[in-house]
């Protein structure tokens, strides 16, 4: 597994690549609030567009840094997901906490408060 990160004005972009199991997610989970430290950011966009296996301990660290998010007033969106991880996600009844984006642009727009509108005329 390998992250990715970038920071986009209040929000850290962390881009998922590899599995997410046993073995990796407290890596994860390290980097993540570490470089949520560094990059003093009050958002997280997890992108897991390069993810194919998500396990309960994946649950467990999008879970993880949605409690530490709240209590500092930040929020959390999860962008990217295949159909696979979105399934494992929803059933785990994250999206009820977490925002969901179908892309990270997607997703920065939502934590930004600019979520797109369409309309017809």
């Amino acid at each position: 597994m390998e992250v990715i990160f970038k920071a986009s004005g209040q929000t850290l972009v962390a881009a998922v690549k590899g599995d997410i199991d046993h073995h990796t997610a407290s890596t994860l989970r390290a980097e993540t609030d570490e470089s949520m430290k560094n990059f003093g950011c009050l958002n997280l966009v997890m992108d897991f567009s390069e993810v194919a296996f998500m396990d309960s301990s994946g649950i467990g660290v999008v879970l993880g840094r949605y409690k530490r998010l709240v209590r500092k007033g930040g929020r959390i969106c999860v962008s990217g997901c295949s159909s696979y991880i979105e399934k494992v996600l929803d059933m785990a009844g994250v999206f009820s906490l977490v925002e969901k984006a179908s892309d990270v642009k997607e997703a920065l727009s939502l934590l930004d408060g600019q979520e797109q509108i369409s309309m017809e005329v």
